[in-house]
């Protein structure tokens, strides 16, 4: 459909949400919209009505979990609670100080701000954000050589929300300044089949209850990658003229998709086949292990490890990382060493 201009008369087509708006359309708003995590709730629901009985800005927070978890959601969620506004960057934006400098001299009084991979914060930028969060002061030096003055800038009264996946490569003096911080784990197969039916109600599908329990198992423990399958399973259903996702739906579209009932992808059976044919399961070093499988150690660390780990899979020794007997089981392989895999308690 297109929509014509009243002054100019040209014909403009009429906009069309693309998935990433659709998407941002399922996140929760508000702590009881936002499924899981519970304990993490309870906390914070106790910790930003204290602030706003004292009329003050929350304590800031740090969030800590692999991708897809809900740590940008939670930060949006807190900021609607507070009733404050929301400033979202990411630290690889920031390239020198007075960036950092722009966005905090224009924040309101009591507004959220949002820092992701605060890990990767330069740092100098860095050493100015300590006064900030600490003060709500910036220290800015004027002028150059004999002339330069440190000038203390004051800015209003903030909450930082910063959120990493390595929390292990933050430095301790930032930690420090984080009064609250807050570990997301995978979510329960409960809580997945719940954000499900949430979401297929946001996207006006019906989905039967022993389809939303299968999708629920097959999505990683993440709400990021069960909404992107939840539409893939739209799009199955729809083309086969099926009025809604059915357990037959779900089981071609993961067939289709390569995903197993573990949620594991081809990449991820992909990383322990060649653990298991080619380094005899293991050990074998993480950059030796991403040069294999065609793919950066940031994204074998960030998205695939944690769920291969959490799910029994995988595990990390000094020595690098090795594949567990389950691993085996799974991909209907035997161990030449039966005890091969099993950790010990020095296992990192």
């Amino acid at each position: 459909m297109k929509k014509k201009s009243e002054h100019t008369g040209i014909t403009h087509p009429e906009h069309i949400p693309g998935e990433d708006e659709r998407d941002y359309s399922l996140r929760p708003r508000w702590l009881t919209e936002f499924v899981g995590q519970q304990a993490m709730k309870d906390n914070l629901t106790v910790f930003i009505s204290a602030a706003k009985k004292r009329k003050e800005s929350l304590d800031h927070l740090f969030l800590i979990g692999p991708p897809g978890l809900g740590k940008t959601t939670l930060a949006q969620v807190v900021a609607n609670e507070l009733g404050s506004g929301f400033v979202q960057t990411s630290a690889p934006t920031m390239d020198k100080p007075k960036d950092l400098v722009g966005l905090l001299t224009n924040l309101k009084k009591g507004d959220v701000f949002f820092i992701d991979e605060i890990h990767r914060l330069k740092p100098a930028i860095e050493e100015l954000l300590y006064i900030a969060m600490e003060d709500f002061e910036l220290d800015w030096i004027v002028g150059q050589g004999p002339m330069a003055r440190t000038l203390r800038i004051p800015i209003q009264p903030f909450t930082l929300v910063g959120a990493t996946t390595k929390a292990g490569i933050v430095s301790g003096p930032l930690i420090s300044r984080f009064g609250i911080t807050c570990r997301f784990s995978f979510y329960l197969p409960e809580d997945m089949e719940a954000i499900v039916h949430r979401s297929a109600g946001l996207l006006q599908v019906k989905i039967n209850a022993d389809a939303a329990a299968l999708l629920a198992q097959s999505s990683r423990g993440t709400p990021r990658v069960v909404n992107r399958l939840l539409r893939r399973m739209r799009d199955f259903a729809q083309f086969s003229g099926s009025e809604s996702i059915t357990l037959p739906v779900i089981r071609d579209g993961l067939t289709r998709l390569e995903i197993d009932q573990l949620g594991l992808e081809k990449q991820d059976r992909d990383i322990l086949t060649v653990i298991i044919e080619r380094y005899r399961g293991g050990p074998v070093g993480a950059e030796t292990l991403a040069i294999s499988i065609g793919e950066s150690v940031e994204t074998l660390e960030d998205y695939y490890e944690p769920y291969l780990i959490q799910a029994g899979l995988l595990q990390r020794s000094p020595r690098g990382r090795m594949v567990t007997s389950l691993a085996y089981g799974h991909l209907g392989l035997k161990p030449t060493n039966p005890t091969h895999g099993e950790g010990s308690l020095f296992s990192t």
